[in-house]
């Protein structure tokens, strides 16, 4: 058992979350319960450009949908708040300046307009410009200029941003628990800035200066990360500080298996990307999520657990506590994993089955208005009849309407199939039949008419076809003798004397 985990999500508020980092926060959240550890909630907004309003309200409550409690972050548990970057950002500078002060990082001065110079002059000559050993000495900052120069831009006040002084020649070996063992030649490596000129740090150095100091013990995160690992581990070399062990969480590919998934694939293809329904604050735009479209949050978790992670047996079917006790970082594949929209609705139908009646009930009465006036106990024993058939409550009223209003039409192919020659006069036999039964329960239905089909040597299929139809108004719907029985004696007659009447 690993000891003092402590594991972060820390997302960007820049708009609603995309299941993939519904996934990294579930990775995260397992792997510190399975090690009785802490899940920790930060937000990274450091960049206020591109800050969006309620994105972090979203944020929660998305985890809190999915049941990932967090047990620390903004206004929780705050032992080494604050948890929101924006909050922490007097703290960055006096680590830049260290990491100055140890011949790590160095003051740079160049304009945008002559790094765009040097780009394009590159272009031109069919190379890639990057800021790093081969050339920082012919650029302008503290390595190139004099001590004075560089006191005396720094006195007047000039534009500068702080980058970190990759070493040449080296081969940095590191550990992933996902990818095994990396090899990097630092040659290949730029400087990175770390410290911008509006007084803000980048994502890097504050994403290393908020884990240390949140004593993070793991950081695991997606692919999209690990060409910014060679940096990470520099930095808490050049502080001194012991590294968290890293895993890089494989990508969630298109249904076609090519490319990151996006919301487009959801849009061109009918599902959601996001967890949550996310009205765009500037567009009013709404793009859909897995709760209002009717998934259950035990199936998006189930679901989602299962991209990039197998827990080496044939289960599929795990609750969120048993995810958490099966859950082992080694068994995460390093490869991409195929989104699968059929199997996210094979997974909500199984949690369908699990799936209160009478809370169910509620939520069909809540979507169609018909069902204001029913009762309902009548509109639960519904449900439990039908739900076996169902992925979404939106598909129960299809599947039940004919409990709660007669059928005004009958199938064509279906009447030509349950109507034979004989047909009229042996649905008005049982019609008859169903007058007589005073015991109206589907044990005593079962009994008389299967036993009046049986003595008289009568095929079912030329009884029970017609009656179906007579019900439903087409050859579907669950067993009935349960569908008489709910609908009572006279209902089930007057269908009956309807289906003569009509075919």
């Amino acid at each position: 058992m690993t000891k003092n985990v402590r594991v972060r999500f820390a997302p960007s508020p820049t708009g609603p979350l995309h299941i993939g980092g519904v996934r990294t926060a579930l990775f995260n959240y397992l792997y510190a319960k399975k090690n009785n550890g802490k899940f920790i909630l930060r937000i990274e907004d450091t960049d206020q450009n591109r800050y969006v309003e309620g994105a972090e309200r979203y944020i929660m409550d998305a985890l809190n949908w999915c049941g990932m409690d967090f047990d620390e972050g903004p206004g929780k548990n705050e032992k080494f708040g604050p948890y929101r970057q924006s909050e922490r950002k007097d703290l960055y500078k006096q680590y830049a300046d260290q990491l100055i002060g140890s011949g790590n990082a160095y003051y740079a001065f160049d304009t945008a307009e002559a790094l765009d110079f040097h780009r394009k002059d590159h272009e031109t000559k069919g190379k890639t410009f990057i800021y790093n050993w081969h050339n920082r000495l012919k650029l302008k900052n503290s390595l190139s200029l004099s001590a004075e120069d560089v006191k005396a831009k720094l006195d007047a006040g000039e534009d500068y941003v702080i980058r970190f002084k990759s070493p040449q020649d080296e081969t940095l070996h590191l550990k992933d628990i996902i990818r095994g063992d990396i090899k990097i030649d630092t040659n290949i490596l730029d400087d990175k800035v770390l410290f911008k000129s509006d007084g803000m740090p980048t994502y890097h150095l504050a994403n290393i200066v908020d884990d240390h100091l949140m004593e993070i013990s793991h950081v695991i995160r997606g692919e999209e990360w690990l060409p910014s690992l060679a940096l990470h581990y520099q930095l808490y070399q050049a502080f001194g500080w012991d590294a968290p062990e890293f895993a890089h969480l494989p990508l969630i590919l298109k249904p076609t298996g090519k490319g990151k998934l996006s919301k487009r694939d959801g849009d061109k293809m009918g599902f959601p990307v996001f967890p949550i329904e996310w009205t765009d604050p500037k567009t009013n735009e709404v793009s859909r999520g897995y709760k209002e479209d009717g998934y259950f949050p035990e199936a998006m978790v189930n679901f989602l657990a299962f991209l990039g992670w197998n827990p080496g047996t044939e289960q599929e079917i795990f609750s969120l506590e048993e995810l958490v006790q099966a859950f082992d970082l080694k068994k995460v594949n390093k490869s991409g994993a195929r989104f699968d929209p059929d199997k996210t609705k094979w997974f909500n139908h199984h949690y369908m089955q699990e799936q209160n009646d009478n809370i169910l009930a509620k939520k069909f009465k809540s979507i169609i208005p018909e069902l204001s006036e029913i009762d309902e106990n009548y509109v639960t024993m519904v449900v439990g009849l039908i739900k076996e058939r169902a992925t979404f409550v939106s598909d129960f009223w299809e599947l039940s309407h004919f409990f709660f209003t007669p059928p005004t039409a009958y199938d064509e192919k279906a009447a030509k199939k349950a109507f034979k020659e004989g047909t009229l006069e042996l649905m008005e036999k049982l019609k008859t039949i169903i007058l007589h039964i005073d015991d109206f329960t589907v044990t005593a239905l079962q009994k008389d008419i299967k036993g009046w089909i049986t003595d008289n040597e009568i095929g079912f299929g030329k009884v029970m076809m017609p009656l179906r139809l007579a019900l439903v108004g087409a050859l579907q719907g669950p067993d009935v003798f349960d569908i008489m029985f709910m609908i009572g004696k006279n209902e089930t007659v007057k269908r009956i004397e309807n289906v003569i009447k009509t075919l």
